[in-house]
């Protein structure tokens, strides 16, 4: 994608260069702008935190902090009723939650899946899994951890004909690695309901309720990392309660702030909450913008009709990019997502993942077509995901599609 482009002005999904050239921002940013670009009443009120005051330590804020906290506690499934605001981005809420489980069971081995992006700090490069963000890390970054297959169904890494016949054979490997690979020391599990970078990946039916039942037997913490899921990108508010996960913990951000605003968030059972402020506190943690903003969000979010417009628009989004399947089936190999979170995977003419052409398409789109998309696995992978704000209406959808299918047709 070109980096000669300079936006000056956006709303909604669409962003304006000075020129006023408009571009419709398919991406919600980096998946984090879930009310889409400036929206009216989260300016509002950012302008008047600004005015007001914009920081001030967090031994002041524990009131709103937790004000705003129980404002995404209720909405939150009914036995998560505790929390942690002092976050501004999912790679720390990630790590916090890990620090919790690690202090609560008083073990250290955290298991993930292959595919999966918990964060771009050193200790949540270790647990994602995609090599390629640790290889040059490899002198600084102990493997107390584990990388299991992930719920892959259309790339099963077992060659199953289908979830129903397999066994879920990637969640019994969380077996193995615990009898065959660990110390005999797992404290957690961190997977992502649907893996965002990893390619849009969504599980099948009963694979939640085979890991939650592992998890239980071999008493490993179950943490949702809801980075990218939460606040609404499925048209549920937590995806861990739609796809009933019963996850213990839940890190939250991206979608929290907004409009772009750095917010966080760790909810989990009340028997978590075992940390001191002084073990997971950071400079800008829970600042006041970033209260403001999600406080607003959840507001927004929570109003009645919204996630059901998510829902059933983003069953529109899906009949439509299925139809660009139905059209380009030597080019998209599997379309799969849920609300306003959807994957398109590029295959080559044998049906092996294409990574040149997905990112063929993302270039093709931005510079032809004036669309903003992303690739999987940061143009490592090959999937084109298309998530734009939950702001966005069926007119937004159909435009996105109409310029998907000129794209598709011109390639």
């Amino acid at each position: 994608m070109s980096n000669n482009v300079t936006f000056t002005k956006g709303s909604g999904i669409r962003l304006y260069t000075p020129e006023n050239e408009e571009y419709i921002d398919g991406a919600s940013g980096t998946f984090n702008l879930s009310l889409g670009y400036s929206h009216p009443e989260l300016v509002e009120v950012l302008k008047q935190q600004v005015e007001n005051l914009i920081h001030v330590s967090s031994a002041f804020t524990a009131e709103l902090a937790q004000q705003v906290l129980d404002c995404i506690l209720d909405e939150a499934p009914e036995y998560i009723t505790d929390g942690w605001m002092r976050d501004i981005i999912g790679s720390t809420a990630n790590e916090g939650a890990v620090k919790i489980a690690n202090k609560f069971n008083g073990k250290n081995e955290v298991v993930s899946l292959s595919l999966s992006h918990h964060g771009q700090t050193l200790y949540t490069t270790n647990i994602s899994g995609n090599a390629f963000r640790r290889k040059s890390f490899s002198n600084t970054i102990s493997t107390k951890n584990a990388i299991v297959p992930a719920p892959y169904c259309y790339r099963c890494p077992f060659s199953a004909k289908g979830p129903d016949q397999c066994g879920f054979l990637c969640a019994e490997a969380i077996y193995d690695y615990v009898e065959y690979g660990s110390s005999g020391n797992v404290s957690a599990m961190i997977m992502e309901p649907i893996l965002g970078n990893g390619g849009n990946i969504m599980p099948p039916e009963g694979y939640f309720e085979k890991v939650r039942q592992i998890c239980d037997e071999l008493e490993i913490t179950l943490i949702a990392d809801e980075v990218q899921t939460g606040i609404g990108r499925t048209g549920y508010m937590f995806a861990s309660e739609h796809y009933d996960i019963k996850p213990d913990i839940i890190t939250l951000a991206k979608g929290l702030g907004g409009i772009g605003i750095p917010a966080a968030a760790i909810l989990y059972k009340p028997e978590y909450a075992v940390l001191e402020k002084f073990e997971h506190s950071y400079t800008s943690g829970g600042n006041l913008l970033s209260l403001a903003a999600s406080k607003k969000t959840m507001e927004v979010v929570t109003r009645e009709g919204f996630l059901e417009n998510v829902r059933s628009s983003g069953i529109v989004l899906g009949e439509l990019l299925n139809k660009l399947k139905e059209n380009y089936p030597h080019i998209i190999g599997d379309v799969r997502g849920i609300g306003y979170m959807w994957g398109l995977e590029i295959i080559a003419k044998d049906g092996v993942p294409d990574p040149v052409l997905t990112n063929k398409i993302i270039e093709v789109a931005f510079e032809d077509h004036s669309l903003i998309l992303r690739s999987s696995r940061y143009g490592f992978g090959n999937v084109v995901k298309v998530r734009p704000a939950l702001t966005a209406t069926v007119d937004d959808i159909e435009e996105i599609y109409s310029r998907l299918n000129k794209i598709f047709s011109q390639l």
